[in-house]
């Protein structure tokens, strides 16, 4: 009779949850891409394996289990990006901010405040909306971004509505590139950002998608000016908000920066 019944202990539920969870966030981040259909092909692979080994098959059973270890170098390189992004994702401050409804406790330590001065910027977007002049601002928080600072020509000047419509200005050198500002101090400017895989709309430019890849594999966000329509757009955690006004922006990093509302 005993064989009827399966001993189940507490760990094993906590397994079964973890393995769920990290199966599900890694849906999540692949969701749009052609690596979704990898993804899927592994999962269904490595279940067709633990089914042929429950049933004692030794002989299929050895030859998935040895394809399965000698495939895994492989699926590190092919998923290098996507890997990446998600220790990425968990190595961050806002990765607890996103999820602060499940884990209130640790929101709550790991919940950060950044002094920024945000009217230049709403101000020189608002020019430029007006201008159609195109832009691509990204505001870091606590990835400063360094690696990619160097791909561009560092500034390091206070930030001022001034400074950046000139360095966006169609004439100017620079105008082609991603301004990085952190803490108050445009750090360089005609920085080139990673572009994003994800499938995203037509109306979306080389701005737009360099501004969801850089806010994909970091915690900064990142502000883009449309050169052909003059539309204001933001992108956090790879998420794209399109045709928003200057004053929804301000609200919006507000929010983000954890900062505190100026009284009207």
């Amino acid at each position: 009779m005993d064989l009827l019944f399966i001993d189940i202990r507490f760990l094993d539920i906590v397994d079964v949850f973890l393995v769920a969870a990290l199966l599900y966030a890694l849906f999540r981040m692949l969701k749009g891409t052609v690596a979704i259909n990898i993804f899927f092909g592994i999962v269904s692979l490595f279940l067709i394996w633990k089914l042929v080994d429950a049933f004692q098959m030794e002989l299929l059973s050895q030859i998935l289990g040895a394809f399965i270890s000698v495939g895994l170098v492989a699926l590190i390189i092919i998923f290098q990006p996507e890997i990446r992004q998600f220790l990425l994702a968990i190595g961050t401050t806002t990765f607890f901010n996103k999820h602060g409804s499940r884990f209130k406790f640790l929101n709550i330590v790991f919940k950060d405040t950044y002094e920024h001065d945000i009217d230049p910027i709403i101000v020189a977007c608002k020019h430029m909306s007006e201008q159609k002049t195109g832009a691509l601002i990204v505001i870091t928080r606590q990835n400063e971004l360094n690696q990619f600072v160097n791909t561009g020509n560092v500034i390091d000047a206070t930030v001022s509505s001034q400074m950046i419509e000139n360095i966006f200005f169609k004439n100017s050198p620079l105008h082609d590139g991603a301004m990085i500002i952190t803490k108050n101090k445009i750090r360089a400017a005609g920085c080139i950002m990673p572009v994003t895989k994800k499938q995203i709309t037509a109306r979306a430019g080389l701005r737009h998608r360099a501004a969801i890849g850089i806010s994909e594999v970091s915690d900064c966000i990142s502000i883009i000016v449309s050169e052909e329509t003059g539309k204001i757009s933001y992108s956090i955690k790879g998420e794209m908000k399109f045709r928003i006004s200057p004053q929804r922006l301000q609200v919006m990093l507000i929010e983000e920066l954890g900062m505190e509302k100026k009284p009207s």
